[in-house]
């Protein structure tokens, strides 16, 4: 399993992201490049505790179907996503968004040893492993959406 704890794997999304350009198109879903990245850099936030979010309730929060969802299903296009991930979008600003980006990532991948994190909206408590399988899984979710 990938994930971001990983530093080659770190350096392999940071590339594939200056690969993008503010006028990319998706190739599915609404997201502009702009919006995407100020999604991700939010991701990354509520990861690491500072962007709270409000947990929702659903099957997802307990095994066995959280794992199989964390680390074996394909990530579903147009996944329903917490409205706090959302709130930035329509303000972002390409320029922000892409400097904050490895910043955020690698403040991300040093918590790899971290015993405290916060709950995930949809999936509650995770383990460090988890954290790391999950955000790697979304962003590559929405790199390959910009053809990345």
């Amino acid at each position: 399993m990938r994930s971001l704890f990983d530093s080659a794997t770190r350096q392999e999304v940071t590339s594939r992201v200056a690969r993008l350009r503010s006028d990319t198109r998706p190739l599915w879903g609404r997201f502009t490049g702009p919006q995407m990245l100020a999604h991700i850099n939010d991701a990354l936030r509520m990861a690491m505790g500072d962007l709270p979010t409000k947990p929702k309730r659903g099957a997802l929060r307990y095994p066995p179907l959280k794992q199989i969802v964390v680390y074996w299903l394909p990530w579903p296009k147009g996944a329903p996503t917490a409205p706090e991930l959302l709130a930035r979008i329509d303000q972002a600003q390409w320029s922000t968004e892409v400097a904050v980006f490895p910043q955020q990532l690698e403040r991300f991948g040093a918590r790899a040893r971290e015993r405290v994190w916060p709950e995930h909206p949809a999936f509650g408590r995770l383990s460090p492993r988890a954290w790391g399988v999950l955000q790697y899984r979304h962003l590559d979710h929405h790199l390959r959406q910009f053809g990345v």
